[in-house]
């Protein structure tokens, strides 16, 4: 007997708890950005266990300027079939610690890079700071919040609505932006929320996986400003605000900037895979080939990028509402190889409506382009190439942990030379996904 309420009482604090402070892993947060400000109440150890999965079915297919496969032509395109896409999934493990202070560690179980379980990240969330007995910190942590460890670097909002993994409850397209801007790095944020305003800064060591190794200055190769290992710098400023029962308007502006780096990855550190399954590589997908339908500008040097995000929120009548997310983007940054400092343009907008009962189906489109700036190599001169996407999706959030989605893509290429895989590139299709998410 003593055993069986052993068990119950782990049941209930381990899956029944929900951890207020730290966005919900359902649809519950859907359009959630930085976590607000709630009071809560501490009354022992809590432990939330979360997870999410997505199985897609695609019928996406692809072209290019060099004709049908060959196998010895690494510029042409491998054939492509209908057939599933491997399931990627995520494991959550949320925790109170403390009076307001949480920890949220999260696991890639399986994705398209690593087909084994490892580590995305995790960070301390301090809401209150109740071990250092200050009347002057307890008043400043009401307004504040801190978070330490490795985390997502919070730099535009985007990040807040792409698919991560087995995540992609928050995105109602299949990818994200074709220049995805997102990271893991190592250091700390400090949120301070004053009414509808937003003011974020952090600061973090600009590398996904660090190194220790001192670089010899002399080798170009290691240029990273002189071989210093540089800190990211990151800043935004948010508006969000429910303006009246209709209407909900948020717009910000961030930036991030490091002055040298060694490898950073802000434009290339999603290690679980795009939803574009197979498409544009010469070899059938694999645990090297995972990026289809993305551009990585190669700044991983220096790097300084700015984004603006403007997010519209209509609801006219129960069970409709209309809602737009737009974003504007530069980058500017080099290579560890380069001297000269080279840019990347993005503009994307998404547009849904959103209706039913509880609002759980939706359609929507999404625009994106984007122009880059590219640096010369060997004979390749440099070069300004553009890449455009357009998508068309819809679906059904059956459940509050269940859904389904559709989406039909098409994405060009132009502007790159002839010895390029992308010369006058494009692929297009068809893509199916179930997602469960708890």
């Amino acid at each position: 007997m003593k055993l069986r309420t052993l068990f119950t009482l782990l049941v209930v604090v381990f899956t029944s708890v929900a951890i207020a402070q730290l966005r919900p892993t359902n649809r519950d947060g859907i359009n959630v950005f930085e976590t607000p400000k709630t009071e809560t109440e501490y009354d022992g150890l809590k432990v939330q266990i979360g997870g999410a999965l997505t199985l897609p079915y695609t019928t996406l297919d692809h072209s290019n300027a060099h004709g049908n496969y060959e196998s010895d032509n690494p510029l042409t395109l491998v054939p492509l079939t209908n057939n599933f896409g491997l399931p990627q999934a995520n494991l959550y493990i949320k925790s109170n610690l403390a009076d307001g202070v949480y920890l949220n560690f999260e696991l890639y179980l399986a994705s398209r890079h690593h087909n084994e379980t490892w580590v995305k990240g995790g960070f301390l969330q301090f809401d209150k700071l109740p071990f250092l007995s200050s009347d002057l910190l307890d008043a400043v942590m009401e307004h504040t919040t801190i978070k330490v460890g490795q985390f997502d670097v919070n730099y535009g909002d985007a990040h807040f609505r792409r698919s991560d993994g087995g995540m992609t409850f928050y995105n109602p397209f299949m990818e994200n932006h074709i220049m995805d801007e997102f990271a893991t790095e190592i250091g700390a944020e400090v949120d301070v929320h004053l009414g509808d305003f937003t003011l974020v800064g952090a600061i973090t060591n600009g590398q996904l996986n660090p190194s220790l190794q001192k670089i010899d200055t002399t080798q170009v190769s290691s240029r990273y400003s002189n071989g210093k290992m540089n800190p990211a710098l990151v800043g935004k400023l948010a508006y969000d605000k429910q303006l009246n029962d209709q209407f909900r308007l948020r717009v910000s502006g961030s930036g991030y900037y490091t002055a040298g780096s060694y490898k950073n990855t802000l434009f290339g550190g999603d290690r679980t895979g795009s939803n574009y399954y197979g498409v544009m590589y010469h070899v059938a997908p694999s645990s090297t080939a995972f990026t289809n339908g993305r551009f990585n500008p190669g700044l991983t040097d220096k790097v300084g990028a700015v984004m603006g995000n403007l997010f519209l929120q209509y609801s006219p009548m129960n069970g409709v509402s209309f809602e737009s997310f737009t974003t504007l983007e530069q980058a500017k940054g080099r290579s560890a190889s380069e001297a000269d400092v080279r840019k990347a343009n993005q503009f994307v907008t998404d547009l849904l409506v959103r209706f039913g009962s509880d609002e759980q189906f939706y359609v929507g489109g999404r625009y994106n382009m984007l122009n880059a700036d590219m640096a010369s190599a060997g004979s390749t001169p440099a070069y300004t190439a553009d890449i455009s996407r357009t998508a068309i999706a819809a679906g059904w959030y059956m459940t509050r942990n269940i859904m389904a989605k559709v989406e039909y893509v098409t994405q060009n290429y132009e502007g790159f030379p002839d010895n390029s895989i992308y010369a006058d590139a494009q692929f297009d299709g068809l893509m199916v996904a179930g997602s469960i998410a708890f």
